[in-house]
């Protein structure tokens, strides 16, 4: 239907002769109710936290989050019944365990370095949330000068490229795990591995071939970027690694999935995670990382810790607890 200036007219005349003969109320027009308000959008707003390490600014980006059902299968070595009361204990519900993302970036000087690059337009509906969490935040995907990954499952490194196959992060530099590349884009290794890598070793191939010749490998305990260091954390995946970031005499170490949900594996850092490749290599390096963290009274961020996904840790008997920071409205 195409409207025309006449019906314009036409209507605007109508509303006010129908405004004109409105009953009056002690020489006013009768009150008339208010607007139902909007309907409350579906799923979260964008959320993004900012906090500074040192001389560096350092903001968490929410990915969204994944939800699965609790059973025997998600903890190795503890009963579902255990898995259960620990969740009950952290007020919890016990039928379902919601997984967060969180990537961050930090800014130093000119550099803008995001640390895990999420999913892009590549997640389940209730992730891929990271670039409008960004957008709010006046940060656009070609402000970011680099992006250090720390291992090569999917909700790391999706979002190094878009459904269309363009890159996410068009300036950016992107740095990987020396270790983790030479396990994952090995034709052999793909070749041997288990039904169940196989949609993995395909998705790195997906994701990293088009700009192999760019990708900068690094080694553990060296520094990457200034005052970034990789920190070996493998285990989870072969060359899964952590990054302690130290500047300012701030410091913040960056578990990456060292622990994957806090409540459970920070709490019972003995537990083994299904998705940990190796888990007692994993065990290990989480509990030498946890202790390193609470002995050094570093701040700690977890890619899968409750948004904004930042705390320090603290011994509790025979695990650790989680000490999430105060939300705070001035740097």
């Amino acid at each position: 239907m195409t409207i025309s200036r006449r019906h314009l007219f036409a209507t605007g005349a109508m509303l006010a002769g129908a405004a004109a003969s409105l009953p009056l109320a002690a020489g006013r027009a009768q009150a008339q109710p208010a607007p139902s308000p909007a309907a409350p959008p579906v799923g979260q707003l964008p959320s993004a936290y900012r906090y500074k390490v040192g001389d560096a600014m350092v903001t968490a980006f929410s990915d969204g989050a994944f939800s699965r059902p609790v059973d025997a299968s998600f903890v190795r070595n503890a009963t579902v019944e255990e898995v259960k009361k620990a969740l009950a204990d952290a007020h919890l519900p016990t039928d379902t365990l919601q997984i967060s993302f969180t990537t961050l970036v930090v800014e130093t000087g000119s550099s803008k370095i995001l640390i895990d690059a999420g999913f892009a337009d590549n997640g389940p509906p209730t992730a891929g949330r990271m670039l409008s969490a960004m957008e709010m935040a006046g940060l656009k995907p070609a402000d970011i000068t680099h992006v250090l990954i720390s291992h090569f499952h999917g909700d790391h490194i999706a979002g190094l490229r878009r459904k269309d196959g363009t890159a996410t992060f068009p300036n950016a530099e992107v740095l990987v795990p020396e270790p983790e590349w030479a396990y994952w884009m090995d034709d052999g290794k793909m070749a041997q591995a288990p039904e169940g890598l196989k949609g993995n070793f395909s998705a790195v191939r997906r994701v990293f071939a088009p700009m192999a010749p760019s990708v900068r490998r690094f080694a553990w305990g060296k520094e990457v970027l200034p005052g970034i260091t990789a920190v070996e954390a493998s285990g989870h995946t072969p060359g899964h690694t952590a990054f302690a970031v130290t500047t300012g005499g701030g410091k913040l170490l960056v578990l990456s999935d060292t622990t994957n949900v806090p409540y459970l594996f920070v709490r019972y850092p003995e537990w083994q995670v299904m998705f940990d490749m190796d888990p007692e290599l994993a065990r290990s390096n989480r509990r030498r990382l946890l202790d390193m963290a609470a002995s050094e009274g570093m701040q700690v961020a977890g890619y899968h810790f409750p948004f904004p996904a930042t705390g320090f840790i603290g011994r509790d008997g025979k695990g650790y607890a989680l000490d999430p920071v105060v939300w705070r409205a001035a740097l």
